[in-house]
């Protein structure tokens, strides 16, 4: 496992980005105090403000290649460290109060999002790969089962680039929006931390988007979000069986993903299965069974806590909103549709089983 820490830049290479999200964090954490002295209340939460904050930098100011690999360390390194210990603030009766209703739900809804995206972009015109894409984009967990699901199936870098554009986008929209849709539909915490869960695509947007409601909402939407993110394997396994059948490319796969897996093969283990999510299921068990100290409990999750607002201001440093623009109008459409969908699909689900 500690081989995956192994990095492939020094910390001088990733020096200038990392304090350049540590900057926008800086930013974030002061704007929230100023919301606080002013109002007596921060409304906007440092987590959503980093993300604010690191888009007008990007929108303003494109970081040249000295600083990628400190923002890229930031966005994915830090934040999956900081997924690990956000297990520590989860226990079994966290797990338990979930229920195996709200954990079949979850299967249920993955399944029934992808069909129906991929039925949405057929619809529209996408091709069939972009559609696949789009589909599992929306319904699993964003742009990483994007990037998954996009060798196994034998999709081009122009597919790749068109999902990953709107979606990158579309995905920090959802989490200024969600707080407000949570408070329309009358959620409690459980109820809207598995909304949460169950439609923003991307573990940190879900972090920030729970936020607001409170820790319990943290929870149990990281619980949620982690569940749909191992629907990855059986669905990449899925498609394996199904690429095959997939009609003929126009032109050759020449722009697959570099160091993915041929078209039609099953990634490996370590892709289907992040080594973080093993790390946050061990974090929870060693809560459970009582062996991390009481007097932890609270600095590993302020730890946490500032390690994905620091990844939350490199996301934020990582989307240019003119990228939407370029996606196109049945990528948008398809996308936006979909979510529009997944969102509905999740509120009933939570409805029907008492959470709503």
């Amino acid at each position: 496992m500690f081989a995956r820490f192994a990095l492939p830049f020094g910390p001088k290479s990733i020096a200038p980005g990392l304090l350049l999200c540590l900057a926008v964090t800086g930013a974030a954490y002061a704007l929230q105090a100023g919301e606080v002295a002013l109002l007596g209340k921060a409304w906007i939460e440092a987590l959503v403000m980093a993300i604010l904050a690191g888009a007008l930098v990007r929108s303003l100011w494109t970081p040249g290649e000295r600083w990628h690999q400190g923002i890229q360390f930031s966005a994915k390194t830090l934040l999956e460290i900081a997924v690990v210990l956000l297990g520590a603030s989860v226990s079994a009766a966290t797990i338990l109060a979930a229920g195996w209703a709200l954990l079949l739900g979850i299967v249920i809804v993955v399944g029934i999002a992808i069909a129906a995206s991929f039925a949405i972009g057929w619809m529209l015109g996408l091709p069939t790969r972009m559609a696949l894409l789009v589909a599992c984009g929306n319904s699993i967990c964003g742009n990483s089962a994007i990037a998954a699901v996009a060798p196994v199936i034998g999709a081009d870098g122009d597919d790749v680039a068109a999902s990953i554009a709107f979606t990158a986008v579309l995905g920090v929209i959802v989490v200024l929006a969600l707080p407000f849709i949570g408070m329309a539909l009358g959620l409690h915490e459980h109820g809207y931390g598995a909304f949460a869960g169950l439609t923003v695509y991307a573990v940190p947007q879900v972090i920030a988007a729970a936020a607001p409601m409170g820790a319990i909402a943290v929870q149990m939407g990281t619980l949620v979000k982690l569940v749909r993110v191992l629907m990855l394997g059986p669905v990449c396994v899925t498609l394996a069986l199904l690429a095959p059948r997939l009609a003929p490319r126009s032109e050759p796969a020449d722009a697959v993903i570099a160091g993915e897996a041929p078209s039609g093969k099953i990634p490996p283990l370590s892709k289907l299965v992040p080594w973080f999510i093993l790390g946050f299921l061990a974090m929870v068990a060693l809560r459970s069974l009582g062996l991390i100290p009481e007097a932890l409990l609270a600095p590993l999750a302020t730890l946490a806590t500032f390690l994905t607002i620091v990844s939350m201001a490199a996301l934020g440093l990582g989307v240019d909103v003119r990228t939407v623009a370029k996606a196109g109008g049945p990528v948008t459409a398809t996308v936006v549709l979909s979510l529009v969908l997944l969102g509905a699909i999740s509120f009933a689900l939570l409805v029907a089983i008492g959470f709503a």
